[in-house]
């Protein structure tokens, strides 16, 4: 049996299984005079997340955090932690919120993975399966700040002239879209442990039914309430957005449909029937999916009518992401207890993604 976690503390002891060769690694750092690295060393493991690894490493009073991908087999073009290191390592000059990338190796001699280090950021995160972090209180103002710094984030980060920043080659804007719903399709068929004929069929729709392609920017590609830091003191401002390992550059639309597809709303029946909590964005104050578009539409001046079809493909996707998570606790690659319950997921994903597509003429 897996050892019981507390998931609600932000990090704690290694996981026996996830252990690196620590010597090995802080020879590497202080050869490359990562600031703060003759100290003593402390090393804790965050607990949210559910892909890649991140350790804290604790330098007398220097923090540092290392980014890793999960042991096992990878899945093609998954956990790239070269790419996450180049956005991380420009970005920060544009978009605050991103941390600063400081060291990359993909020398896997040293700990088993290519890995690299970036800055730690402090603050509020909310945390999957876990109730609202009860520093925010109760109030709803603080939750209609929160939602309106979540979309602006988000806005903001698509403003970004990426070209400025040396990012221009990070993709290929053109078909970046067809080229999601068919490496996600793939990724799916190697990761599933049981049939779900709904997947494959909503796939070939979204192939058929894409939208035109908008003006490309950066793109996160992940960006959700859970991959957000919020300021302590002012929880609407945003002091950190993580998890950049698939960004790219492409239709902004798709980062809005991602972003959105997280946030759940109660006509959701399908995800409810699998939360083991009421989602976060239950709380009295959380602005509507529909609100939070409208404002992304004011502040960027995009059109925003493609939405729709970006929200159920989310979903779709999002069926594919908790497989991949899923099939390595199946391998035996983890024994992170959060994950034993995931099979029933991506069936109900899909059946939510369904439901949006159906409105958009597709027939199951």
């Amino acid at each position: 049996m897996a050892e019981a976690i507390d998931l609600s503390v932000e990090y704690g002891d290694v996981r026996d299984e996830e252990q690196l060769d620590w010597p090995n690694l802080v020879a590497w750092l202080r050869e490359h005079q990562l600031p703060g690295a003759d100290a003593p060393l402390e090393i804790k493991q965050f607990r949210g997340g559910s892909s890649n690894l991140t350790y804290l490493l604790r330098f007398g009073d220097r923090e540092w955090v290392v980014r890793r991908p999960p042991f096992g087999p990878l899945p093609v073009g998954g956990h790239d932690m070269a790419r996450e290191f180049r956005v991380l390592s420009r970005l920060w000059q544009a978009f605050q919120p991103a941390p600063r990338a400081m060291l990359f190796s993909d020398d896997v001699s040293i700990i088993g993975a290519p890995f690299f280090v970036m800055e730690r950021r402090d603050g509020i995160v909310f945390k999957n399966r876990q109730p609202v972090p009860a520093e925010l209180g109760d109030d709803p103002a603080t939750f209609k700040s929160i939602s309106e710094g979540f979309i602006d984030t988000l806005a903001d980060l698509h403003a970004v002239d990426y070209a400025k920043i040396d990012l221009a080659g990070l993709g290929k804007p053109a078909g970046f879209v067809k080229r999601q719903i068919s490496g996600w399709m793939q990724r799916w068929d190697k990761a599933k442990t049981v049939e779900v004929p709904l997947i494959d069929k909503l796939g070939a729709w979204y192939l058929e039914h894409a939208p035109a392609e908008q003006a490309p920017t950066i793109i996160h590609n992940d960006f959700y309430l859970h991959n957000i830091m919020l300021d302590r003191k002012n929880p609407g401002q945003i002091n950190g957005v993580f998890d950049w390992e698939m960004s790219s550059i492409g239709d902004p639309m798709l980062d809005l449909g991602v972003a959105l597809g997280y946030w759940r709303e109660r006509v959701d029946v399908e995800l409810l029937a699998v939360a083991e909590i009421d989602p976060h964005t239950f709380k009295q104050g959380f602005l509507s999916r529909a609100e939070m578009v409208q404002r992304y539409a004011k502040r960027t001046g995009r059109d925003v009518s493609s939405f729709p079809f970006f929200l159920s493909w989310a979903l779709w996707k999002n069926a594919a992401v908790v497989q991949q998570i899923y099939v390595r606790y199946v391998r035996g690659q983890t024994s992170d207890p959060r994950f034993a319950t995931f099979a029933t997921h991506p069936p109900a994903l899909a059946k939510c993604a369904a439901r949006y597509a159906a409105q958009l003429g597709f027939r199951d």
